[in-house]
């Protein structure tokens, strides 16, 4: 298995303190976001490598960071370049997936994280999901917050099979307090899919809006965590996830 770390985002709503500093490098415990990212990964001992997509603008400071953290990290970490400067040429979400992807030669199962992710638990149980069903599986939040549901991408799932019955983004009304999370689990044989959606010229920017596509194709996957989850996309959240995320 390959893992993906997106961390190519220009982080505009945490200005100014994204301004000279990628998102995923501001510190939380004392560690960049990322590191604490790229630790949950190395606990699923089937990922052999993993790439992190930035952009021509933070790539140098990824490096300086990765050339300090790597002794502390178990598995090899390649770093993209998806050679954006800035928000107005920034190749999206689904748009940096795809390019890894391509540039990397990928070819295996995949896990993708959103570089902006923080939580306090183990990626395993979906993982070990994931093994058993062999489908495309995104974890979800429950996050027992109707106002928080309306700032995400929100699931209704069958209660029975925990299949996908629902998506919404950003709904002023969601259905759920369910939350789709910035981690996803590909088998191998459905990568084919995230071409087919670039091919057909869908919106790069958002993997909510791949998600609706993709539920018209197939049937995904969710697995429920309970446990605290920071997306830090505001000030407010960083600040929370500096006093409540367990390393």
């Amino acid at each position: 298995m390959k893992a993906i770390v997106t961390a190519a985002g220009y982080a505009s709503r945490l200005w100014p303190l994204t301004k000279d500093v990628p998102k995923p490098l501001l510190e939380v415990r004392g560690r960049p976001i990322v590191e604490h990212i790229v630790n949950r990964i190395a606990e699923i001992s089937e990922v052999d490598e993993i790439f992190i997509v930035t952009n021509a603008k933070f790539y140098s400071l990824f490096e300086e960071w990765l050339l300090e953290a790597r002794a502390g990290i178990a598995l090899p970490v390649k770093l993209v370049n998806d050679g954006t400067t800035s928000n107005d040429d920034r190749l999206g979400q689904v748009g940096d997936i795809h390019f890894v992807m391509e540039k990397e030669s990928v070819n295996d199962d995949l896990l993708v994280v959103a570089g902006d992710n923080l939580f306090n638990f183990s990626l395993l149980p979906a993982y070990n999901t994931f093994l058993q069903r062999q489908r495309i599986l995104n974890p979800l939040y429950e996050s027992k917050s109707y106002k928080a549901a309306r700032e995400s991408g929100s699931v209704v799932i069958d209660e029975e099979t925990n299949d996908f019955v629902e998506f919404m983004e950003k709904s002023p009304m969601p259905k759920s307090t369910l939350i789709s999370l910035g981690i996803y689990f590909f088998p191998q044989p459905k990568l084919n899919l995230i071409k087919k959606y670039i091919a057909e010229k869908n919106s790069p920017d958002k993997m909510g809006f791949f998600l609706m596509w993709l539920m018209k194709l197939e049937k995904v996957l969710g697995y429920v965590y309970t446990e605290k989850w920071f997306d830090i996309g505001w000030i407010e959240a960083l600040e929370a996830a500096r006093k409540e995320f367990e390393p």
